[in-house]
């Protein structure tokens, strides 16, 4: 099954000598803290979006969510679906200096694949035995057995400076990072900015911007603000109740986007009052998912039909849970709860996040289900969900969340299977079911395209029955830009792209 990439992505990725204009700087408002730059040991989109101007991986998506290879020239995949030998691009160095070769890469991996590192990227390479160097610019992944989406996953390793990493250490790293990017890193000051520049020795085209200063700013209001007064030239998201006023701005464009982000509330299943199934799919049944997505995403929003939103491959629509009160309240009484209970909703202290969880407070209060809503900063819920080291520990009862994969794998194993949960990675419901785990490993293993369609419908069928969250829906993509700002916009996956960013304020 030998596989190359195509040159025309490679010509794509050659350096360009163009120069540019002197004082291009484009600030951009988000709605929450980043987290970490540690590109090996983060799990939230937002800081992938500040990794990613300055580090590169040996691929990178193109907007169809096909690859093309970036630091990596091509690659080849053996007959049996267990040697993956990838080429490494010749003449690129780290900003810091230190060439890139086979044996920088393999530095990458074997950090991330060290179980004693404990690094967060680690869940995607469980099924890597060992990285080998077989040339100078050439290293080979030989897997323990055959992993169908191992290309994304090697994809998704952005290639760290072994010299910065021997050099700041593991903590170090996260505020003196060193890549291949087109950007360099200025500084970050938690809660206020994050400021990189122009890497004027970067290898490939070189950007047309000089700085990128990112501004977490939470409040809707006033990322809309410093957009029309110009104080900030790109926003994201984009708050959905003023699209239809700033669509009228001259100043401002909308945009809009097709997205893989499922958003949803995990339900502690190892906790008593969400042990119950019937409980489970009672919540579920309690909240009418056209409301939220009227109220929480002003209509910008398509409720979930399974487990994976619509735009991943092997998706398959199943029965929804309809809105009925009166079903819910039936089924929380063969649950032995017909008064209800107390429970906890934690999410993110930013404004859409926070009405999103007051929605979810309303509508319980139908069937007896009294939430206390509970914001947080991003670090500090960061930390609270992933410190914890067995399910006992955990005291999270809810927590309002969302999920972007380019793969269903990627979608399903970290968040399903039971030996994700927290620390390892994001199965926050400490789900634990058997079946689903070994349908979980067959996909992932089985080659077949209509094999590995079936196993994943199974598995689907299984989640969406045991209820382990209340799903809730699958984003549009909105975000808003000046109109002297070009070449930024949001992925698919909701990080932020900047390689053609350019302004003419």
């Amino acid at each position: 099954m030998k596989k190359t990439l195509g040159q025309i992505g490679i010509l794509m990725l050659m350096a360009s000598s163009l120069s540019f204009a002197e004082g291009k700087d484009i600030t951009v408002a988000v709605n929450a803290n980043f987290i970490s730059l540690d590109p090996h040991n983060l799990s939230d989109t937002l800081s992938g979006t500040a990794v990613s101007t300055m580090y590169e991986g040996l691929f990178t998506y193109n907007d169809d969510m096909t690859l093309r290879p970036t630091l990596a020239t091509g690659y080849t995949i053996s007959e049996d679906g267990l040697v993956y030998t990838i080429p490494i691009r010749q003449g690129i160095n780290f900003q810091d200096g230190t060439p890139l070769n086979a044996a920088a890469v393999k530095y990458n991996f074997d950090r991330v694949m060290d179980e004693k590192n404990n690094l967060r990227r680690r869940r995607n390479f469980v099924a890597v035995d060992k990285v080998e160097i077989s040339g100078e610019y050439e290293i080979k992944l030989i897997l323990k057995q055959p992993f169908a989406p191992m290309l994304n996953r090697i994809a998704s390793l952005k290639i760290v400076s072994p010299a910065a990493l021997e050099k700041h250490g593991a903590q170090g790293i996260i505020t003196n990072p060193v890549g291949t990017g087109a950007y360099t890193y200025v500084n970050w000051t938690q809660g206020d900015k994050l400021v990189v520049k122009r890497n004027d020795e970067y290898w490939g085209e070189k950007p047309n911007v000089d700085t990128i200063t990112f501004r977490p700013v939470m409040e809707n209001g006033s990322r809309i603000a410093m957009l029309q007064t110009g104080e900030a030239d790109f926003i994201y998201p984009m708050p959905t109740e003023q699209v239809k006023k700033l669509e009228k701005s001259d100043d401002v464009e909308i945009m809009k986007g097709f997205s893989t982000i499922t958003r949803y509330v995990t339900l502690n299943t190892n906790k008593d009052i969400f042990s119950n199934k019937k409980v489970r799919q009672a919540i579920n049944h309690a909240i009418n998912k056209n409301a939220y997505s009227a109220v929480v995403k002003s209509g910008y929003l398509v409720p979930l039909t399974s487990p994976v939103p619509e735009a991943l491959e092997y998706h398959v629509k199943l029965t929804p849970y309809n809105y009925d009160v009166n079903k819910a309240k039936e089924l929380m009484k063969e649950a032995g709860y017909p008064n209800g209970f107390k429970a906890t909703i934690w999410g993110s202290n930013n404004t859409e996040d926070m009405k999103g969880m007051q929605f979810i407070h309303q509508q319980l209060a139908q069937i007896g289900i009294d939430v206390e809503v509970m914001p947080m900063e991003e670090g500090t819920l960061s930390n609270s969900i992933y410190s914890v080291q067995t399910p006992e520990d955990a005291t999270i009862n809810m927590w309002y969340v969302n999920w972007s994969s380019f793969d269903i794998d990627g979608a399903t194993k970290n968040l399903f299977h039971s030996k994700f949960a927290p620390p390892v990675s994001a199965n926050t419901a400490y789900y634990n079911n058997p079946k689903v785990d070994e349908l979980l490993e067959k996909g992932a293993t089985e080659v077949n395209p209509q094999k590995r369609g079936e196993v994943y419908a199974q598995l689907q069928e299984t989640i969406w029955e045991d209820a382990p969250w209340i799903f809730l829906g699958s984003d549009q993509l909105l975000s808003a830009k000046r109109k002297t700002t070009q070449g930024v916009y949001v992925m698919p996956d909701g990080t932020i792209n900047f390689a053609k960013a350019d302004t003419t304020k």
